[in-house]
């Protein structure tokens, strides 16, 4: 798509005149001397998220035990609530969605379900491009089978540290593979894997395949009932701000609600039979029925308040408005930035660029620290990345322009010489 973009700065607010989500801005919480461009690694608390959280605890005080009882239940199965806002980000029935645990604990708990290895058909294909974490569920679950982790785990590796070759995950789809487990987007390099050809070429061969959308969800457009995976994971705190640590999704494709979650607990327990308390599990054949403990109110409620927004909103307008900031930030690094050292690291093609852009310089660690110092907030990534995540909910064309400003005064100035080029901070 060509926008037609122009430099200087009163260009970059009348874009931002223009931008009809520009009023939802007023929904979050910013600070006037900071520009925050974190929000794929945590995204800013919203005012709606703040009132549906305090609402829990004026519940909690004023009703006590009682808070399970009142709204019809609502509260006691406060997942069934949240799982019908949250099943239209990613085009899935109500009743595949569950909101539990983390991402990490529904990984083990989808893994525990469908991985099922035989003499022949033992392996869990990866990447060797996903979240860390994703990989140390997988291990471990192989391990739990007895088997060895250099033998049971294939990884499908980049040939360059930053992109993954969808036709490489398809030829090491061999006979022995059991279960696939990718990411939609790749944190570090922002590419976009085809979820729908993977998931075809997986079930051809009669392979297990679920995708974690950590940092997709919110950020694309996703539409399982055309995809179809066997089951998802995400995160609620990057792009749909949920708050630090908050409540985590998973989803399971219809077709396999018989099947018995490998984590079973009393909360995927029919709710006709829960407080009976027979200790023969009655599994609840939906996604709810793969909820282990009890709902946590306090990490589930500002998702509560937030998910309103992205309904109002609609994620075809938030995922128009996010290509058009990072492609107005791609143009102003190579307009502007190139000759520093800076150069773009994420796909230019909208259909396989994520929200946020990986921007590379041979002192990305320095110029990160020295950006937090001068009031942006970005992320930093190893090696050489800063990762920029114009969130469109929130942020503006004119804070890009603002930040390549300020990205240009370091490189000018080598402000980054004055900090250590030793990681000391989480971001």
């Amino acid at each position: 798509m060509d926008y037609n973009f122009k430099d200087g700065l009163d260009f970059a607010k009348e874009l931002d005149e223009k931008d009809d989500l520009k009023e939802y801005r007023n929904h979050f919480y910013l600070k006037e001397d900071e520009i925050y461009m974190d929000g794929n690694s945590l995204g800013l608390a919203s005012k709606e998220g703040e009132k549906s959280l305090l609402k829990i605890l004026d519940i909690w005080k004023e009703e006590a035990i009682k808070i399970w009882n009142i709204e019809d239940g609502k509260y006691h199965q406060y997942s069934r609530h949240l799982a019908k806002k949250m099943a239209p980000l990613v085009g899935a029935k109500d009743n595949e969605v569950v909101i539990t645990g983390s991402t990490t604990s529904n990984i083990h708990q989808a893994i525990s379900t469908f991985y099922k290895p035989t003499k022949e058909k033992y392996k869990i294909l990866v990447d060797d491009l996903n979240f860390a974490s994703d990989r140390y569920a997988v291990d471990s679950q192989i391990r739990i089978h007895g088997l060895e982790v250099e033998d049971a785990v294939k990884v499908v590796k980049s040939e360059d540290g930053k992109y993954i070759d969808e036709d490489k995950i398809i030829e090491a789809m061999t006979e022995d593979v059991s279960l696939i487990l990718l990411p939609t987007i790749l944190y570090r390099s922002s590419q976009i894997l085809d979820m729908k050809r993977l998931t075809e070429e997986a079930h051809k061969r009669n392979i297990i395949i679920g995708f974690d959308l950590c940092h997709a969800i919110g950020a694309i457009e996703i539409d399982f009932s055309d995809i179809k995976p066997d089951f998802a994971v995400w995160c609620t705190y990057k792009y749909l701000s949920g708050g630090p640590g908050s409540i985590a999704g998973l989803y399971i494709n219809e077709k396999h609600f018989k099947k018995l979650p490998g984590m079973a607990g009393w909360y995927g327990n029919k709710l006709e039979t829960q407080f009976q308390l027979k200790h023969e599990f009655d599994h609840e054949e939906d996604a709810s029925g793969w909820q282990i403990g009890t709902p946590s109110l306090f990490s589930m409620a500002p998702l509560d308040g937030v998910l309103d927004i992205f309904k109002e909103v609609g994620m075809k307008r938030i995922r128009e408005k996010s290509l058009k900031l990072t492609a107005y930030f791609m143009y102003l690094v190579d307009n502007k930035l190139g000759k520093y050292g800076y150069k773009i690291d994420n796909p230019r093609d909208n259909e396989k660029r994520g929200g946020h852009i990986c921007l590379t310089h041979n002192k990305a660690y320095q110029i990160s620290i020295a950006l937090r110092d001068l009031g942006v907030i970005p992320d930093f990534r190893e090696p050489n990345v800063i990762r920029i995540a114009p969130i469109a909910l929130y942020n503006t064309f004119e804070e890009l322009y603002r930040v390549v400003e300020i990205l240009e005064k370091i490189a000018l100035e080598k402000t980054y010489e004055n900090y250590s080029e030793i990681r000391k901070t989480v971001i």
